[in-house]
């Protein structure tokens, strides 16, 4: 029998976890998934959260959950700090591992392409907790609107500006257009907020650029139908936390401008520059095995592979995320079988997209269809994604209650209690 060899996994996205899933109690391989949180989190959901609709404990899975019956898994929360490859060592805050395999999936942070102001500024969603710092400041936006009457002043905070027309601006402008619509007047019945004016900025032609011309134009049309100010051919070039600067000279006054027009991969010290490529990502081959660099390996959002259906690499999504941990594991078990192992080629099943209630668009390899059947399929394709069946059940159930009343009950503000204020309630 082949001895058992050491595989650390660093990060606990979709890649990550799919890749130590696929390997639980696997006789040959003892697993270390490495993560900074104890949870995975569903990001095609975050918007919900950011909006309200959902809660953040819906679209997170604690990690020591989810391998509870895995007897050669071991989850360690901690930061790597350092990659030695020459050692075949990783160091964390908490030591250092040794490896026979080491994987990177720590996936993406936000771009800010270099602007301070915007990083400083803005609010971004790649996180659970970005995600309910910008809930915090879309309901607290309500409550301040009620004590402000200066209509410059007022306007300024009901501008909400949304920055990158991909899927996750163009479902957080559909999602705040709806409360707008069906829950602020039942809210606040004091309050006028036919002002709040939402912008979706796109720096391409189209919204939603990767997908089908149908798609791009259908989803446009949806969010200017919801009251959506869209913006395309058009780039924030600062921010200063009250004005937006555009390159086409246009300023826009606003308190809430929230970032979802890039990402770049996360970094971690020890790699040799030359595995690193645009965007921060690292060049792999067909294997997912980083250049140069033997036995380790990048999947996901971090890796860049050319192949020939995808010559400047593969869509930054969970499903080619996903598809590359399964064939990892896949050949790490071939390897220690002495079988062949199998290159990497993604098969693409499709994208979509939500806009509001009854409107979404689906790209699938052969046709793209939009409206009601496409809503109720990106609802169906999500629920199958989601790992646990009592999340699967928390969410089915909110959408329900929601698409019934046009409303949820999760509208609370969440602000994180400080050590002097903690003292003195004690």
């Amino acid at each position: 029998m082949a001895e058992v060899q050491k595989v650390i996994i660093i990060g606990a996205g979709f890649a990550g976890l799919r890749l130590a899933q696929d390997l639980i109690n696997h006789p040959n391989f003892e697993v270390y998934l490495i993560d900074k949180h104890n949870y995975h989190q569903f990001q095609p959901l975050m918007y919900q959260v950011a909006t309200a609709r959902l809660e953040p404990a819906s679209i997170s899975f604690p990690l020591r959950k989810v391998f509870q019956k895995a007897k050669n898994v071991r989850i360690r929360i901690t930061e790597v700090t350092q990659i030695n490859y020459d050692k075949k060592s990783v160091t964390t805050t908490i030591g250092d591992f040794d490896y026979d395999h080491l994987v990177i999936a720590i996936g993406c942070t936000t771009n800010y392409f270099g602007n301070a102001n915007l990083r400083d500024y803005a609010y971004p969603m790649k996180t659970i907790p970005e995600a309910i710092q910008l809930r915090n400041r879309i309901l607290q936006t309500f409550e301040d609107a009620l004590n402000i009457t200066a209509p410059e002043k007022l306007q300024a905070l009901l501008n909400f500006v949304i920055v990158g027309g991909g899927p996750t601006g163009v479902e957080l402008a559909g999602a705040l257009s709806e409360m707008k619509k069906y829950i602020l007047p039942k809210d606040y019945p004091d309050k006028d907020f036919s002002k709040l004016t939402i912008y979706l900025l796109e720096g391409s032609p189209h919204t939603l650029s990767p997908m089908s011309h149908g798609s791009q134009k259908m989803s446009q049309k949806y969010l200017e139908d919801l009251g959506v100010i869209v913006k395309t051919n058009t780039i924030v070039s600062d921010y200063d936390g009250t004005l937006v600067s555009l390159n086409n000279g246009e300023i826009i006054q606003s308190k809430n401008v929230i970032w979802a027009a890039g990402v770049t991969g996360n970094f971690i010290e020890g790699l040799p520059k030359a595995c690193i490529t645009r965007g921060n990502r690292l060049i792999v081959n067909r294997f997912n095995e980083i250049t140069s660099l033997h036995n380790i390996y990048a999947l996901g959002d971090i890796a860049y592979m050319e192949t020939p259906k995808n010559p400047k690499g593969h869509a930054q999504v969970a499903s080619v995320a996903i598809q590359q941990a399964q064939l990892l594991a896949q050949n790490l078990k071939n390897d220690v079988e002495n079988k062949a192992q199998k290159e990497f080629e993604y098969h693409d099943k499709g994208s979509m997209a939500t806009i509001g209630k009854r409107k979404a668009v689906v790209d699938l390899p052969k046709f793209s269809f939009q409206g009601r059947l496409a809503w109720f399929t990106w609802m169906f394709i999500h629920l199958m994604l989601i790992l646990s069946v009592k999340n699967k059940l928390l969410i089915f159930m909110n959408w329900t209650i929601s698409y019934f009343n046009n409303d949820s009950t999760l509208r609370i503000i969440m602000k994180p209690v400080s050590k002097k204020t903690k003292q003195k309630t004690d």
